[in-house]
């Protein structure tokens, strides 16, 4: 109980909490990275791979679980400390030689962390609940037993052009979201001291840069035509709804001359 107070109840035990959540969270977005990366070799490898994620059942709903309670708590202990340097400061507010020396990535936390929960709403519906689109084409065979087809999913969905943009939207702003809160994970612990600091910030912005080109390199090579879609049903789908849509054009045409 004791140290549950200390945690939650104190400056030092938030800031504990925040870092702790913060590198889970980190640990989970680079993982979900690498996962997606796949989509670059057949789309077997990345369909199984989900399907390896589905096949835990009640498993994947605790990870989940625990990813949303971490997301939760990082919000929390990240409100509550804000309020407590506010009410420390006083009714002035954040003075001015404070304000310009705070990075940019620092003092838009609160914003991008909106736009990117909005992301994780669409993404939640896209993947996970399948909402996004219709799930009746998106099943493939995969060694004898029929699977959601993410590869297709991935690439339909970063074919949109509005998709693509806020996708790569709440991507810069989540690494730019990292960029300040690698850093701070260790300064809150105690851990970032003068005599790396520097070092310690070149890393996370370094790591910050890969993400973001990670995840545009997946987004662009979908626009650019180098990733297609090699579900059959979905490409019989796809063109038989061109072929409707220019012979509607072509009735249009002849209509009006």
């Amino acid at each position: 109980m004791n140290i549950l107070n200390a945690l939650f109840k104190t400056s030092l035990g938030k800031k504990v909490i925040m870092a702790v959540t913060g590198l889970v969270l980190v640990g989970f977005v680079f993982g979900h990275l690498v996962g997606n990366m796949q989509i670059f070799s057949p789309p077997e490898k990345i369909n199984a791979y989900a399907h390896l994620l589905q096949s835990l059942g009640p498993a994947l709903w605790l990870i989940r679980g625990f990813l949303l309670l971490m997301v939760g708590l990082h919000i929390w202990s990240a409100v509550a400390l804000v309020l407590e340097n506010k009410a420390a400061r006083g009714p002035e507010g954040y003075a001015g030689q404070k304000t310009l020396k705070a990075s940019y990535a620092s003092r838009t936390m609160r914003y991008s962390g909106l736009i990117v929960f909005a992301f994780i709403v669409y993404h939640i519906l896209h993947f996970t609940t399948k909402t996004a689109y219709g799930p009746e084409l998106f099943m493939v065979d995969l060694h004898g037993e029929m699977v959601p087809d993410v590869h297709t999913m991935m690439v339909l969905g970063f074919q949109n052009v509005g998709v693509s943009i806020f996708y790569l939207v709440a991507i810069a702003l989540l690494s730019l979201h990292l960029s300040h809160g690698i850093s701070s994970m260790f300064q809150s612990v105690g851990f970032r001291t003068r005599s790396w600091g520097g070092c310690l910030n070149k890393i996370s912005i370094l790591l910050c840069i890969v993400y973001f080109l990670g995840n545009a390199a997946i987004v662009g090579s979908v626009l650019t035509g180098y990733v297609k879609v090699q579900n059959p049903a979905v490409q019989a789908a796809l063109a038989a709804e061109c072929e409707d849509d220019c012979q509607d054009c072509e009735t249009h045409l002849v209509a009006n001359n």
